[in-house]
């Protein structure tokens, strides 16, 4: 089966769940086909799909991410070798990389997710909340879904699913407003060293950050990095 053709039979089955959907025109365009498939699994909510469904879909995402390509620690130099300097202490062990997170194989990404804890809703949206979840299909949003369920209960990782990522750590961040507040400030650093804790408490040897706060939650870049920095090398 081609891609074009796994496409447009997810498609098909995404529009058969819902029957608001039936006058959405199917694309002629391969490039908008794909879009639209994104966009029905934005808005879809949290349900059973069927295993024909979940094999296809698990089968075109990992497809997609093989060709991305897949990044891994041993890929990215750490700081000490790029950038050589005497205020960070463990800068053996840490590693700056700019990219698409969708490709870290590593134990664990740490997504910036919104308090619902379900992914963004919003079709195609730019924020990385939607890049997690669409590389990893449905089945993300359904195990967070059941996760906000256990009211009361410590929230564990995430499957990484068709991420070559094995796990993801949600975590929600300040939103700033015309300025940082302390409080602020400390609320990043407990991101930071929450996502830590459960890293570490669940013995895994990596884990990847992305820049908590600093997309549609507008904490300053510089300040924002700064905290990262510091929290990580403080905390190993």
């Amino acid at each position: 089966m081609t891609r074009e053709q796994k496409v447009s039979m997810l498609i098909q089955y995404l529009k058969h769940e819902n029957q608001g959907y039936a006058s959405i025109p199917d694309p002629i365009d391969e490039g908008e086909q794909r879009r639209l498939l994104r966009s029905l699994m934005n808005v879809r909510y949290p349900g059973h799909a069927s295993a024909e469904y979940e094999k296809l879909q698990d089968e075109l995402l990992q497809e997609e991410a093989k060709e991305k390509g897949i990044v891994t620690c041993n890929d990215i130099p750490v700081i000490e070798q790029e950038y050589p300097c005497s205020e960070i202490k463990n800068s053996d062990r840490i590693s700056l990389w700019r990219g698409d997170i969708t490709r870290l194989g590593v134990d664990a990404i740490v997504n910036a997710a919104n308090s619902q804890l379900l992914g963004c809703f919003v079709p195609c949206h730019g924020c990385i909340d939607n890049a997690i979840h669409s590389a990893a299909g449905i089945q993300l949003r359904n195990e967070c879904a059941e996760i906000m369920a256990e009211q009361g209960h410590e929230e564990p990782i995430g499957k990484g699913y068709n991420l070559p990522a094995k796990h993801v750590i949600h975590t929600v961040g300040p939103i700033v407003g015309l300025a940082v507040t302390e409080k602020q400030k400390e609320q990043l650093k407990d991101c930071y060293l929450n996502c830590l804790k459960v890293a570490e408490k669940s013995s895994l040897k990596s884990i990847a950050f992305c820049c908590i706060s600093t997309g549609e939650f507008h904490f300053p870049n510089k300040l924002a990095a700064e905290i990262a920095v510091d929290t990580v090398d403080r905390f190993l």
